[in-house]
């Protein structure tokens, strides 16, 4: 995938062409309606840059889309060894901190996302056409060679690139092979939710390297199965498995949208059970679609809440009648999560007071579905390794389910749904030889894409938690050029590594496990909650932000989401006994005033999963905190910590100071 803009041509092309021909070039390409404004400020910028650009050999691109961000810039100029980013405020008197934010975040995506790019030295700058000259600004280059956003108005913007273009002397960048260079980028879950909902395409924002599983390729699986059971008047339920951040949730939403926009009367719905996951991505896509059709967000709110819906709701309206759901395909997110049979039917008897309810989760949500006359589908997406609370069932309750009672069932998995990640018992390989039964690899997305700088993080986290120092070290020696981890014994350290790391609008937070409870002498205090949505979604001003790193999310709150980069405060509760042979984590839990053994299998399989979440939250590296403990605080003995201080170190893991 090339660069998408609506006009390119060399430098000197576009200096000699009439201003109303590039209006009209830009306006042909312009899919709505072209107010005044917007055609004004195109005039003006194209004047602004003939005169800016004279004499000077380069490509340029007036309204360059930037994939993630679902934007455009206004201009971007390839100039000897430069490539310069520009966003023009036009009529402006100063350059505001926004806009600086903003062009720093397109330099920021083309560097990472853009392969041309990856080598290139990126300039961002801000034209505020009335705002008054700034003396020249030498460009401050970081690591990856993308400067500190520059200031300029309409007369300096001139003589500003032609310092630039002076200062420098390495090789010019080649024109063609940067415009069709790939374009891999890797959203956050909330970008790509906005962008699908937005557009009903998952093209722009899902990978196209040959080395990352094609998300439409999953798509056009299970849309043919739901062409396929429509067609027919079959009931079928797909299975989609995917290693930890391999775009699973992703996936879903673009089958969700795309049938929605193709099949409205299918009334296709996205279920999660991830309260916090559902929370965020509802006030996400409730304030885009208010601020892009100007409407109220208690509007936005209510279309948006048909389509992304808590799966316990949908489960709850459906208990103690025989209602058909209007829904024909229905996405169940983590499907692994839902619940068992015990832990199903103690919940609806205790705060549902449906005293006869004596089904699992899978199985009620099936026959909810059965009910329907005619053609149903059901797409159950999978991750394993997640699960981090009592009772979620894995995949063997829902193939209990369609064994038992729902014969007529057609059933397409991915042939990795027998790994033992997945949940999976030695029935489930019995199942899959049905004849009824059919394995499609392209149900299973094999490639982590949460890190776009560290595609192995998953497996070094899994080692690590795994208590195995030299496997984890060999991972970690491979990617610890691309994805920063680094150790500190001090959380205000922490914080100022944080804040310096991340540029532009990348967000940063404090994550810790929900049972360390005793960090709360260094200001932590778990169990008091966020509120997801604020804390994902709210800017750097606001103190209930992530940003202000005051409010500690727990797995509970993160699950599913993603910061860019993120501090890990490490508690007792699952901390290494220095042992150097593999193993060595301690389970505990604070019961009281004291530590608590936790023997149990399912819940230290909880308890370590809650570090692999919290650890895998990253997308561009991360600090981790082990305190320091307390001789004096009998909770916090120095040997919880230096035990897992020493083995983090083990495996790899540099401290601030080295």
């Amino acid at each position: 995938m090339g660069v998408k803009t609506y006009y390119q041509a060399p430098i000197a092309q576009f200096c000699a062409e009439d201003g109303d021909r590039i209006l009209g070039l830009l306006a042909s390409q312009h899919h709505h309606d072209l107010d005044i404004q917007q055609r004004f400020a195109w005039v003006e910028q194209t004047r602004i840059l003939q005169a800016a650009l004279a004499g000077l050999a380069g490509e340029i691109l007036l309204e360059c889309y930037i994939p993630r961000m679902g934007k455009r810039a206004d201009a971007v100029v390839l100039v000897g060894d430069n490539l310069l980013v520009l966003e023009f405020k036009v009529g402006a008197r100063d350059h505001g901190k926004d806009a600086l934010l903003q062009v720093e975040d397109y330099a920021l995506d083309l560097k990472n996302f853009h392969e041309g790019s990856h080598h290139a030295n990126v300039v961002p700058i801000v034209v505020a056409t009335l705002a008054p000259a700034v003396p020249f600004q030498i460009p401050l280059f970081a690591d990856d060679m993308v400067a500190t956003p520059l200031r300029a108005n309409a007369q300096d913007l001139g003589q500003m690139i032609h310092l630039l273009v002076r200062r420098h002397s390495f090789a010019p960048l080649d024109h063609a092979a940067w415009g069709a260079a790939g374009y891999k980028p890797t959203p956050t879950i909330v970008e790509a939710a906005q962008t699908l909902y937005r557009t009903h395409s998952v093209e722009d924002i899902a990978r196209s390297d040959a080395s990352a599983r094609n998300l439409q390729e999953t798509s056009d699986s299970v849309s043919a199965v739901i062409d396929a059971a429509r067609a027919n008047g079959r009931k079928a339920i797909c299975f989609v498995t995917g290693v930890p951040g391999s775009g699973k949730t992703l996936a879903g939403l673009n089958i969700a949208t795309r049938r929605s926009d193709e099949h409205s009367d299918e009334h296709a719905v996205f279920l999660s059970g991830n309260g916090p996951l559902v929370d965020v991505l509802r006030e996400a896509l409730a304030r885009d679609k208010s601020a892009r059709e100007a409407i109220s967000k208690a509007a936005a709110a209510r279309q948006v809440r048909s389509f992304i819906q808590n799966i316990h709701h949908f489960r709850d309206h459906y208990v103690g009648n025989h209602d058909v759901p209007i829904e024909k395909v229905v996405v169940f997110d983590e499907a692994q999560r839902a619940w068992t049979r015990a832990q199903a039917s103690a919940f609806m008897q205790r705060k549902r007071g449906q005293a006869d309810f004596d089904m699992s989760e899978p199985e009620f949500l099936i026959s909810v579905m059965d009910r329907h006359p005619d053609w149903c589908v059901i797409v159950c997406l999978i991750g394993g390794g997640q699960e981090i609370n009592t009772g979620e069932a894995g995949i063997s309750e829902w193939i209990n389910a369609l064994e038992a009672r729902f014969p007529d069932w057609r059933v397409h998995v991915s042939p990795r749904i027998t790994l033992p990640e997945y949940g999976a018992n030695l029935r489930v390989a019995d199942f899959l030889a049905s004849p009824r039964v059919q394995q499609d690899e392209h149900l299973h997305l094999s490639v982590s894409m949460r890190s776009f700088r560290a595609e192995a993080l998953s497996v070094f986290i899994g080692h690590m938690v795994d208590g195995d120092a030299q496997a984890a070290r060999a991972v970690f020696d491979s990617i610890r050029e691309t994805y920063p981890i680094v150790l500190t014994r001090d959380l205000a350290a922490a914080r100022a590594w944080l804040r310096h790391k991340a540029r532009g609008t990348e967000r940063f937070g404090l994550i810790a496990s929900s049972g360390a409870q005793r960090l709360r002498p260094l200001g932590i205090h778990i169990k008091a909650a966020v509120d997801p949505p604020n804390w994902f979604l709210n800017p750097a001003t606001d103190i209930r932000s992530a940003y202000f790193m005051e409010e500690v999310a727990s797995e509970f709150d993160v699950q599913g989401l993603e910061l860019d980069w993120a501090g890990v405060v490490w508690d007792g509760d699952f901390h290494h006994d220095g042992a150097r042979d593999r193993g060595g984590w301690v389970h505990q839990s604070f019961k009281g005033s004291k530590w608590q053994q936790v023997n149990d299998p399912t819940r230290r399989l909880y308890l370590k999963n809650a570090y692999r979440v919290i650890l895998t939250r990253a997308r561009q590296g991360m600090v981790i905190v082990v305190p320091e403990g307390d001789a004096g605080d009998w909770t916090r003995p120095a040997r919880f910590y230096e035990g897992t201080f020493d083995f983090l170190q083990r495996c790899g893991l540099a401290t601030l100071d080295q």
